[in-house]
Formats: structure tokens, sequence, C-alpha cells
């Protein structure tokens, strides 16, 4: 093996190491959910029982409260244990080491995790909500809807055989828009970097058989803002489809990965849909030109959402944050036509619909397509120089 092939391999292991530890600091955070969870509800207590009498006893309801709460974070982590079943085995384009996913009192010592993390644990549970609940739909509604519409438009089933349209979802999260997708019938790939949402969308797409399945509480971490006790331990039931009782018509798959990663080959797509996810990137132009590079010609590119610019204030990481007037301009000296674009879109992401707080984005929505004639000599995308 010579040097250049040897740093080649050196650097393939440590990408498979870093990963590795990744994946397991994931699991080890859905693992340690009830006990992180309870020792916040532990702290509580404690200072609760510090108070005066009277005001203990005037707290009495919420002190039941609290017990509810225990109640409801045991009933999450028998949601979270059937998760991890078989959790190392859901990767099919890599192997990950075993790790233990029984209860936690029968496992052997497990990796740490980042402080974060349980963080994430939380926002996933609460995806479950946003993706593959009835209290989710209006949220789909607002951002799903208007992407399915504008392909079925540019591909109608009446008019194409839409099992042949290749449509990639990145950033599919828990994947209910590509189901979607690929239940009308369209040749659709999510794509998906968070080993969080990966983990929780293998459990919902592969087994769950029945519809309302599964209960879960996804809402009892919010301490804050609630208008009424039962809001806060208030139930979800999920998924609201079974897509094992209601199958996609068209082929359907996941893929995990780095979107810049995964995704290089030219003219492969006929259409990328991308909600909430461009502002991902710490680079936005560079999701701009892989977009254009992977699209076929007269292939469509199809986004909704804000620009939250998810790195903008991480310590140690790198971003850039255009905003839209200049986004719009990248776009087309990239090559796209906007066939569509429109802005002030109203759109909630992840919202508690009892909260006492509510927020929405002002989300744009565009249409753009890649035109027939791509490139022309001295033409440079994803930094390639390429002739047409």
């Amino acid at each position: 093996m010579d040097h250049e092939n040897l740093d080649d391999f050196h650097e393939t292991t440590t990408i498979a190491e870093e990963e590795r530890k990744n994946f397991e600091s994931v699991v080890a955070a859905f693992r340690n959910y009830r006990v992180n969870s309870l020792q916040k509800l532990n702290a509580t207590e404690v200072y609760l029982n510090r108070l005066p009498a009277h005001h203990q006893q005037m707290l009495k309801r919420y002190t039941e409260n609290l017990r509810r709460i225990r109640e409801c974070i045991d009933q999450n982590y028998k949601i979270i244990q059937k998760l991890l079943v078989d959790v190392n085995n859901i990767f099919s384009n890599e192997p990950v080491q075993a790790v233990c996913a029984g209860d936690h009192n029968n496992c052997n010592p497990e990796p740490g995790f980042r402080p974060n993390e349980i963080e994430t644990v939380e926002i996933t549970l609460k995806l479950f909500v946003r993706d593959w609940s009835s209290e989710g739909a209006e949220e789909r509604e607002q951002c799903y809807t208007p992407i399915i519409n504008a392909i079925m438009k540019a591909f109608n089933p009446e008019d194409v055989d839409v099992s042949r349209v290749r449509v990639l979802v990145p950033g599919a999260g828990l994947g209910r828009l590509a189901y979607e997708l690929a239940y009308r019938g369209y040749f659709c790939e999510g794509n998906e970097f968070s080993y969080f949402m990966l983990i929780a969308s293998n459990f919902l797409l592969n087994k769950c058989m029945w519809a309302d399945q599964f209960v879960l509480h996804p809402w009892i971490h919010q301490y804050v803002n609630n208008m009424k006790r039962k809001d806060q331990t208030r139930p979800i039931h999920f998924p609201d489809v079974s897509p094992i009782q209601a199958p996609p018509s068209g082929e359907f798959n996941m893929v995990a990965g780095d979107f810049l990663q995964v995704y290089n080959d030219w003219n492969a797509w006929d259409c990328v849909a991308t909600c909430f996810f461009i502002d991902c990137a710490n680079n936005v132009v560079e999701f701009v030109e892989r977009i254009y590079r992977i699209l076929k010609p007269e292939g469509i590119w199809v986004n909704l959402g804000p620009l939250l610019y998810h790195y903008s204030d991480i310590l140690n990481e790198g971003s850039i944050e255009p905003t839209y007037e200049d986004l719009q301009s990248i776009i087309e000296a990239v090559g796209f036509k906007f066939l569509r674009n429109e802005s002030g879109v109203r759109t909630k992401y992840n919202q508690n619909t009892q909260s006492m707080q509510q927020s929405e984005y002002l989300s744009v929505f565009f249409v753009c397509q890649k035109p027939h004639e791509t490139v022309t000599n001295d033409v440079e995308v994803d930094g390639v120089e390429r002739d047409g």
C-alpha cells in the first residue's frame, strides 16, 4: 500500500471511528432519557419540600401533577426502549459496533453522551407529533402539502408514470414527507444525517403495525407557559397512519448520511424537495450548487422554510447567513430559473398547540428549474469545471 492510499485508509478509519462514537453517544442519550428526566423532576421536588408547609398545601395539585409527570416519563421510556430494539441493524450501508439496548439495569456500562443530546431526545419525541400524529396535521398541511402539490403539478400522475419520477428529500427527519410522496406513487428517497431521526424513523416506518398503536407524552418537558395541568401531560397517539398497513405504491428508501457526502452524481434526480432544510448548512451556497448538480436537466427543486441558519450561533462553527434577497441571486447565479417564488408563508414547526407561547415563521416557498441546457464551457458547479 503506497503512502497516498495509506493516508486514505487512515482517514476512512478515523471517520468510521468517529461515526461509531457518535452513534453510541446517541444511543446512550436515548437510554439515559429516564434517568436524566427524573433528575430534573427530583430537584424540583426537593425544592418544593423545603417550602413553608402552607405553601406546600397550596401547591398540592401542583405536587400531584409532578407525580403524573413521573408516570409519563416512565411511559415515554417504554417507547424509547422499543425504538432501540435491534437498533444496530438499521443501517445496511455501514456496520456499527453493538450497543446494549435492553433494560438499563441489565446492561454493561455504556458510552457517555453530550449534555445537549438529552434535549435532542426530547425534541425528537416532539417530532412524533408533527410528523406522525393527528395533532400535527395542521403543521403538515402548512409545510408538506404545498410541496406535494407542486410536485404533482410538475409530474402529473395522469400524464406521466410517476413510479419513474425520482424524488429526493434531504433532511427527511422522521420521514413523513418522503412517505407521502412515495405513497402517491413516486420513487422517493429520504436522506437524513441525524442518528436521532434515523432511529426514530426506522421505528415509525417499519415497526408500527396499525394506526394509533402507541401513546407518547411529548410535552412533559415543557415546564413553562402551561395553561392547564392536563396540557403538559396530555397524550398523543401515533402513528396516525401505519406505513405497514398503508404501504407506499412507489419505491421508498431512507438513506443515512451527510447530504453533501452521499449525493454527488450529476443529473440523477427529477426533483429535490427540501422542507426546513437549506438553512442547516454551514455554507448554503454549497447546498444550492449540489442540488443543481444532482438534478436532471429540466428537473425541479421545491423548497419551503425559513432561514434560521442553524450554525450561526454555535461556537467554533463557521457559518454564512445570506438574506433571502442574496440567496435568490445565488440560486439564479448557479443556473436555476424560478418558476414560483413566494414569501410570507405562515408555517409552524413543532409547536405545542396548547402552550401560552405560540410562534410561527414567515417562510419562503419556491419552485426552481434546472434548464435543459444546463452548462456551457467554463461553467463551474461544486467547484468542478464541466463542459457543455
